[in-house]
């Protein structure tokens, strides 16, 4: 183990467009971020595009790239990513899916994608669907966090080369799932099966009446995206760069990630993923997870579910939780550790989801050549001596400055 450490923090969905109503400043830029700051002006900062100038890149394939992988040859889809976080087994020639909880209406129009972000009651509306077998194929199903969950088929003759049945859009009719390929086609009419399947029993599960009951809209269906095989990701992480590596994070999605590089895996109590997520109790999860690693992953949630709701305070009211937790981090840790503070995607109140715009990136500890930068935000960092990276680039920078990467050539 080298004797200096870094801590990757990742704030999911961070990075903003300017906003009307905050002035037409960025949540970022609105907020007040004493320590964020305090770490801009003490490393070195830039723009950094997570996989390419303008792609919109989903949190999987970003973190993939952050990590130092190259999404484009390793990535099959989000679903065995989501499962394997859930501690699902995902067997060669499975197909997994990441799944929402949603609600739609008799039409099958849906009415919320994530059925009021419900919280409770998920684990009972899952075993009702866990164990299905349709035309031969066994479906194994769990709840994740929040509205999310998870599906693995396991049969003979699948493909994963299948479309979604999530519309990805409210009002609209839920569509049916279709293969490129004749195994990929197997796949999508036991998923379109399923999927009935689920709003035939859902609809009338006890959870259910008692949401309604209460006023609240219920988790109907499960619609299923994001399929893909079990990836082929070769070396472990701390194999591939020489670390000691520990994965913190509020999502079964990245944790997923984290477990198939081999990190290990910390999970913090009061990590909902949401906006009441406990930030400062996985902000001493980091800090204790230092005594026997030298490389944290760490992802906070909060801004992304802000940006997709389109709730500018939230998304500042957040930040200003995540920096009281920088606060504490850089309080507690050694001097000479490296903190790296970024984003893996946009996710601008304007639009409601990720975008391709860049996102800003600070690197503080010893020995980066500091620059003029004394703000964390997407304007400020422009200055920044980084000037404009990629995401594939930050691990190679990091284990430079960490004195552990190898010599390329003689």
């Amino acid at each position: 183990m080298t004797e200096r450490k870094a801590i990757l923090l990742i704030m999911d969905g961070l990075s903003d467009r300017p906003v009307s109503d905050l002035g037409d400043k960025t949540p970022l830029e609105y907020a007040q971020t004493p320590a964020m700051d305090a770490a801009a002006a003490r490393g070195v900062c830039g723009l950094m595009d997570p996989i390419a100038p303008g792609c919109v890149a989903g949190s999987d394939t970003a973190h993939l790239a952050l990590l130092g992988l190259n999404p484009y040859e390793i990535y099959s889809g989000r679903g065995p990513f989501e499962a394997a976080g859930i501690d699902m087994e995902v067997q060669p020639g499975d197909v997994a899916f990441r799944v929402n909880f949603s609600t739609v209406d008799d039409d099958l129009r849906v009415v919320d994608r994530r059925a009021g972000r419900i919280t409770e009651g998920t684990h009972e509306l899952a075993q009702a669907l866990n164990g299905l077998e349709i035309d031969g194929v066994k479906c194994y199903f769990k709840e994740s966090v929040a509205h999310r969950a998870a599906l693995v088929l396991r049969g003979e003759g699948l493909g994963a080369n299948v479309s979604d049945v999530d519309p990805h859009e409210v009002g609209a009719k839920i569509w049916e799932a279709k293969g490129a390929d004749e195994a990929s086609q197997r796949t999508a009419e036991v998923v379109n099966k399923f999927v009935r399947k689920s709003h035939e029993i859902l609809r009338e599960h006890p959870v259910n009446k008692k949401r309604q009951a209460e006023g609240k809209l219920p988790a109907n269906i499960a619609l299923p995206r994001g399929a893909g095989l079990a990836p082929h990701i070769g070396q472990s992480f701390d194999e591939r760069f020489g670390l000691k590596s520990a994965c913190i994070v509020e999502t079964g999605l990245i944790r997923g990630i984290g477990v198939y590089l081999k990190m290990d895996i910390i999970d913090v109590e009061g990590a909902t993923g949401g906006l009441d997520s406990d930030v400062m109790a996985t902000a001493k999860a980091v800090v204790q997870a230092l005594d026997d690693h030298n490389f944290v992953l760490c992802n906070i949630k909060g801004p992304d579910v802000a940006g997709h709701d389109q709730d500018a305070m939230a998304k500042v009211q957040m930040i200003e939780r995540i920096d009281q937790a920088v606060r504490y981090i850089t309080d507690n840790v050694p001097s000479d550790t490296y903190l790296v503070l970024t984003a893996d995607h946009s996710t601008p109140i304007e639009v409601g989801d990720h975008s391709g715009d860049p996102v800003p990136l600070v690197i503080d500890g010893p020995g980066v050549r500091v620059d003029e930068v004394t703000q964390f935000n997407e304007r400020a960092v422009t200055a920044g001596g980084l000037l404009r990276v990629r995401g594939t680039d930050l691990m190679l920078m990091l284990t430079n400055l960490m004195g552990v990467q190898h010599k390329f050539g003689a």
